[in-house]
């Protein structure tokens, strides 16, 4: 059944796609077709469905679908969650925020990779010993499980729905761009692929298709670096001196400042950036894929590593569009205003490969981005779908009534729900500022997320009161401040001037969430909250030394 729908869709998408390059002049599509990156597309988008056909072979229990068996080794993890983590916003958005600001695009980048030794040093460990499926089997490992799981649940799909939309557009202009197909169609494309992937493979498909993307893109990235850099003999005072000869701000490309100007702002991103890469749902449930917690750590190790390495590349490959792609003679890949990129800015990671390239690393690298979108995908429609069938259905709603096929069935379900929404929206969100939506995410993932999971593993005076209270307080309070803010008050809704002032609010939000929860649960005096203290250090022994825990499936 799986190999019949995988032909026709294969045949169907390969007849759309040749047949939408014949009219390719108008809008934004691109000037002529890009056999190369159509050509490549369509090797990897094979090579994943082949590999999703062989990944639903072996996907037959829950904990296959979930967690890959936990038979996932600590470096395949490692490169799987770099992959995961390496989103579109990462390669295409950071490599174009330096190329616009230079040094100030750095912030970013530092800001995504901090947040990892948090992971490693405190929770890596803890979440693989208490959780099996989701993090919220660790937050309500010891508290009451269906107001718990019911605030995890929302806070999950919250973040999975925002990551999603700026994923869906950047996949749709990306492929709009470059092959020649209607936005539309190339949403609709996207989200028909990550619903096969998820549906029919699950977490084993979404694993190499994550791993396959990453070394993909760390291949490509370092090639195009390498070729940067020796255009400028290997010299990094070389390039950044053309760089700031050619850029329009000149010399004030090299100096911070430019990107977050008020402390306020500047501590307030760093906090949703650091936090928040520690509460994202589809990261933390990769640390259920493997046997025990050493393989858990081991995964942060190899993905901190990784990633850090990719993160020196994007600001290596920001200043190689300055010179390369912006100083072109030419204006090869400017657009009618002289100024912007074609395909906007966040396309000079795409322009620099075919500077250094030509057409046929242009076609890879298309590739290799259109991958990256559906990795990250991928994961985050695992993650939204396990936080519906999991944690709503199968522990919060029909808890003692429900078995493994039916818990399989629903979370397939939403996984179609969720590949829907995600369209939806990415086409409802074409025109519209999606800047706003990653830092949202992160901001949701710092604020709702993250406290009540820290809070559960390290703190005995919690209690299902202060763990529910604080967690929404977290969640509404990101909500309403970003709602009040500059983007979306003002640029969004067309308001005058912004209630709140910060673009970020995690530095309020999070600190109020943290704050809920110590309040909320020090002035419980309930049985509850005495049997959630009395259970600590029985679950304390477990998180520490794993005894209890689930192992790796024998397959």
């Amino acid at each position: 059944m799986l190999g019949r729908i995988l032909s026709l869709f294969m045949i169907a998408s390969i007849t759309v796609a040749f047949a939408a390059g014949a009219d390719l002049g108008a809008g934004t599509k691109a000037e002529e077709l890009n056999v190369p990156a159509i050509v490549m597309f369509f090797i990897f988008v094979a090579a994943t469905l082949g590999i999703t056909y062989w990944a639903s072979k072996r996907t037959k229990s829950a904990s296959d679908f979930y967690t890959a068996g936990g038979g996932i080794t600590g470096t395949q993890n490692g490169t799987a969650i770099a992959g995961d983590y390496m989103s579109a916003a990462s390669f295409l958005g950071i490599t174009g925020m330096v190329y616009l600001k230079g040094y100030d695009g750095l912030i970013f980048s530092i800001g995504f990779l901090v947040g990892w030794p948090i992971i490693l040093f405190m929770i890596s460990e803890q979440l693989r010993n208490l959780g099996k499926y989701t993090f919220a089997d660790v937050t309500a490992y010891r508290l009451k499980q269906k107001p718990v799981r019911i605030l995890a649940a929302l806070g999950s799909i919250s973040v999975v729905i925002l990551y999603l939309i700026a994923q869906m557009v950047g996949a749709g202009k990306l492929i709009e761009i470059l092959f020649g197909l209607d936005y539309e169609f190339a949403v609709v494309l996207v989200g028909i692929l990550m619903i096969l992937y998820v549906a029919f493979g699950g977490m084993l498909a979404t694993t190499w298709v994550q791993i396959i993307k990453a070394v993909l893109l760390l291949a490509g990235t370092t090639f195009m670096s390498i070729m940067v850099m020796a255009k400028f003999g290997f010299s990094f005072d070389a390039l950044f001196t053309q760089a700031t000869e050619i850029h329009s701000k000149g010399v004030e490309i090299m100096s911070p400042g430019g990107l977050v100007s008020d402390p306020i702002s500047a501590i307030s991103l760093g906090i949703a950036l650091m936090f928040g890469t520690a509460g994202l749902p589809h990261i933390l449930m990769r640390f259920f894929t493997v046997a025990d917690a050493k393989e858990a750590r081991k995964s942060v190790f190899v993905a901190t590593g990784l990633i850090g390495y990719f993160y020196v590349l994007t600001f290596i490959m920001g200043f190689g569009a300055i010179v390369l792609v912006l100083g072109d003679p030419a204006g090869t890949y400017l657009a009618a205003d002289g100024v912007t990129l074609k395909g906007m800015n966040n396309m000079a990671a795409v322009w620099l490969a075919h500077a250094v390239g030509g057409d046929y690393f242009l076609g890879f690298i298309s590739a290799v981005a259109f991958a990256t979108i559906l990795a990250v995908v991928s994961g985050l429609t695992l993650a939204g779908a396990s936080a519906i069938s999991h944690d709503l259905y199968a522990n919060a709603f029909a808890k003692d009534k429900v078995d493994e096929k039916k818990e399989m069935n629903v979370s397939k379900m939403a996984t179609i729900a969720i590949g829907i929404a995600a369209i939806f929206f990415g086409i409802a969100f074409e025109k519209q500022n999606i800047a706003f939506v990653v830092a949202l995410a992160f901001t949701i993932a710092a604020s709702a997320n993250f406290p009540v999971l820290f809070m559960s593993i390290f703190w005995k005076k919690l209690t299902t009161r202060g763990a529910v209270l604080g967690g929404y307080v977290g969640l509404i309070s990101a909500l309403v401040l970003v709602i009040l803010g500059p983007v979306v008050w003002t640029q969004i809704l067309g308001n005058a001037e912004a209630i709140v002032p910060y673009k970020f609010p995690a530095v309020f939000s999070v600190p109020m969430a943290f704050i809920a929860i110590w309040f909320f649960s020090i002035t419980d005096s309930s049985e509850d909250a005495k049997r959630c203290q009395e259970e600590f250090d029985a679950q304390d022994i477990r998180c520490q030394t794993g005894i209890g825990s689930d192992g790796a499936v024998a397959h």
